[in-house]
This record gives C-alpha cells, sequence and structure tokens, in this order.
C-alpha cells in the first residue's frame, strides 16, 4: 500500500471518528432536552402529528378525513414515532382525529402480518372506543392477516383490496429445542425451579405432555377471544367460524369478501369516499397523519440508547427484520413465524 493510499485511509477514519463524536455530542443534547421535558409534568399537551395533504377539500369545505397507517409488525417493542412504542403512537393518532371537530371519519390503512397478542388488543379496542365517536374505515394493502385483521375488526367498514392476503385466523406460538446441539458440544443445563412447569419452555430439554396441554389451553382461550370478536363484529356464527374459514388459514380480498369477513372490495380511493359518505362531508379534504422528523426518532430506529449515557448502539437489522420473541403469544401467519 503506498503513501497516498495510506493517507486517504488516515483521513476517512478521522472524518468518521469527527462523525461519530458529533452524533453522540447531538444524542446528548436530545436527550439531555427529552429528560428536561418530562419533568415538566402533567401540564405538557400530548404530542400532535403533522398533517399532510392528499386530496384537497370540495367546495370550500373545512372538513377533513384523516388517514392513519398500521404498518409491520404489530408489537410493544416497536419503536414509536412520538410515542414510546408504535402502539402508543397509533392511540395518539385515534385521540388526535377523535379530538379534532373538523374530522368527521377515520380511514385506517393497514399493511401488516399481525403481532402480539396484548398489542393486537389493544389497539383494536382503540380503533373500537374511535368507532363509537367518528366513523371508521379500514383499507388493507397487500397484507392485513392475523392481528392485522384482528384490529381491522374493531372499524365501522373494511374494504380491501381483491389481491390482499387477510384472514389467518388464529394464534401461534413457539419456541427452540437445542437439546441434541448440546449433546453435541458436550454441553448440559443444571436447572433449580420452584415448581414443575416453570421451565415448560426450555429448549435444553424436550417438552413434556402435561406441558403441552397445558400450553395448548392458552392458546385455544387465546383463539376464543379472537374467533369471539370476529363473530361479534361481522355478525357470523361462531361455530361456523371454528369449523371453516378460522382455521388458520390466510385468504385472498376475494375469498374474505365471499366469507364476508370484509364488506367491499376496492382501491384505497374507494376507503376515503366511504369515509366521506359514513361522515356526511362529501366535499371533506383527505388529510394524512404524519410524525413530525426528530433527530431522536431517526436514532430510535436505528438503534437503542439509555438515557444516563452517551453510548449509541447503531443496529441496522432493526427495520429489516421483525423481533419475534420464543415463548410469547401472536397473532401471526405461519409463513411468517420463525
Amino acid at each position: 500500500m503506498n503513501n497516498k493510499n495510506v493517507g486517504c485511509l488516515g483521513i476517512g477514519m478521522i472524518v468518521l471518528l469527527i462523525l461519530s463524536l458529533l452524533l453522540n455530542f447531538i444524542f446528548v443534547i436530545a436527550n439531555t432536552t427529552t429528560v428536561a421535558s418530562s419533568a415538566i409534568g402533567a401540564s405538557a399537551r400530548l404530542p400532535k402529528f403533522e398533517e399532510g395533504l392528499i386530496l384537497p377539500a370540495k367546495d370550500g369545505s373545512n372538513d377533513k378525513i384523516a388517514v392513519l397507517s398500521l404498518r409491520g409488525l404489530i408489537s410493544n417493542f416497536e419503536p414509536g414515532a412520538i410515542g414510546e412504542t408504535m402502539v402508543e403512537d397509533l392511540k395518539l393518532q385515534l385521540n388526535q382525529a377523535v379530538e379534532d371537530s373538523k374530522v368527521k371519519a377515520i380511514v385506517l390503512q393497514i399493511d401488516s402480518p399481525g403481532g402480539e397478542v396484548t398489542a393486537s388488543d389493544t389497539i383494536y379496542n382503540a380503533v373500537a372506543r374511535a368507532r363509537e365517536k367518528k366513523p371508521v374505515v379500514v383499507y388493507m394493502g397487500s397484507l392485513a392477516a392475523s392481528g392485522g385483521y384482528y384490529v381491522a375488526c374493531g372499524a365501522k367498514w373494511l374494504i380491501a383490496h381483491d389481491s390482499t392476503f387477510t384472514g389467518s385466523i388464529g394464534v401461534i406460538m413457539q419456541t427452540f429445542n437445542y437439546q441434541e446441539l448440546m449433546g453435541k458440544v458436550g454441553l448440559s443445563t443444571v436447572v433449580i425451579k420452584s415448581g414443575k412447569m416453570k421451565d415448560m419452555l426450555s429448549g435444553s430439554r424436550q417438552m413434556t405432555d402435561e406441558e403441552k396441554e397445558y400450553l395448548q389451553g392458552m392458546i385455544m382461550q387465546t383463539y376464543g377471544k379472537f374467533v369471539g370478536i370476529v363473530a361479534k363484529e361481522r355478525n357470523l356464527s361462531e361455530d361456523q367460524l371454528r369449523n371453516g374459514i378460522a382455521d388458520g388459514r390466510v385468504v385472498t380480498g376475494r375469498d374474505a369478501l365471499a366469507a364476508k369477513l370484509i364488506d367491499q372490495l376496492g382501491e384505497v380511493e374507494d376507503a376515503y369516499e366511504k369515509a366521506r359518505e359514513l361522515g356526511k362531508a362529501a366535499g371533506a379534504a383527505i388529510v394524512r397523519y404524519e410524525a413530525p422528523f426528530k433527530l431522536g426518532r431517526l436514532l430510535r430506529l436505528l438503534g437503542k440508547s439509555d438515557a444516563h449515557t452517551t453510548k449509541i448502539e447503531v443496529d441496522l437489522t432493526r427495520a429489516l427484520l421483525p423481533k419475534i420473541e420464543a415463548g410469547r403469544l401472536y397473532y401471526l401467519p405461519d409463513f411468517y413465524a420463525p
């Protein structure tokens, strides 16, 4: 390597070091501001999303249709743009739309394979509460399966594209068994436990029949709630659901319409018009709720931080791979689970 190349490499390393120091400095300032802001107390107002115009109002109308988005894995561990989590973000958006007197209806665009049981149920309940105040129309994108469909059931009107994948009414839990692998490398575990069920998801041994039966009971209890909500919201027979389409299968939008899981096939523009109709606001503008840009948000998306440290850990796989955890209950189609 000649002196010129060495010099370029050295300059490059110095630039990277300066950028790293600058990022850490900015992060410390942003983090300090966040901590200081949180100390203001309950008098602080709830954070607000900005409005981006999709379609202008007609005939000088001041009415609006608010468009919200639910994308990706539904999880209490996914960071939010304004709130602490993506679940809190959607609750804030729903609340903002309900409290805005100019918003006459809400369109919730869902493009999600589902996710955690509790997170899905939390959002479903938030959508159902918003529906009591203003009409909520769901438009399903490429995928609104399992937990995504669970959330959709909270709306007043459900629209999907004929090629949408939806349904997948079911519950899944997975864990890993690495007993044979440990044996090959000469490792074993020593477990001290307070009860026979305490380590039933341990991957270091085979699960007993009693443990499988217990977990199956938990799964079916959660599944029962899912089916019950679909039956109630879609005015369908629970027995017919259990013995038919609610076996975990994914269906297209066209098949979902035939099974009465949705109300209409169409494009997103049809969802806008349906919201205008239900909200009795034919001339309403269509606006999308968008998070204002914040440096702290970018850092949270790329990595994780601690309020009392200046260290930044960057994980570029965070935005690419979903964080599916062994032992958690999920509303997910089987092809999405690991």
